[in-house]
């Protein structure tokens, strides 16, 4: 691991056209696909964050609008049974505590990242649409009354 220093002396030797990503780099990222996933969330405009310890579950690489959980999930950390077994375990306390769990593979983040977009776009957007028709339909309801 790099100290912030170093980096900055790493990103002052390359060309100035990757100086621009220096700002992007996030020290709590554990894996090259928690950035690209960051990155992905901030592209959306949502809002997050990282590295979140829940109570009963423990510590989440994302939790996204408060309520979306989102694991990035690699073959060296969760490919055994018992890392499975621990892992949905994780996930059935997490829906108890009022969580939704996106599990992604790493591999399609590194090599379907328009897949991993749509899918948050799919849960965050239904989520909306959703509060949105029970806020319409409680407004409704205070009108009839």
């Amino acid at each position: 691991m790099l100290l912030p220093e170093e980096l900055d002396e790493l990103f002052a030797a390359l060309p100035n056209r990757y100086r621009a990503l220096r700002p992007l780099l996030d020290p709590r990222a554990e894996s090259g696909t928690e950035t690209l996933v960051r990155l992905i969330l901030r592209a959306l405009g949502l809002r997050f964050e990282v590295q979140v310890h829940i109570r009963g579950v423990g510590r989440v690489d994302f939790v996204v609008q408060g309520w979306l959980i989102i694991e990035c999930d690699s073959r060296a950390h969760h490919s055994d049974r018992e890392a499975q077994r621990r892992d949905r375990r994780r996930d059935l306390a997490a829906a108890g505590a009022g969580y939704v769990t996106l599990r992604l593979l790493a591999e399609d983040i590194l090599w379907n990242p328009e897949g991993v977009r749509a899918a948050i776009t799919g849960l965050t957007g239904q989520f909306q649409a959703t509060r949105r028709r029970e806020g319409e339909r409680w407004q409704r309801s205070r009108r009839v009354s």
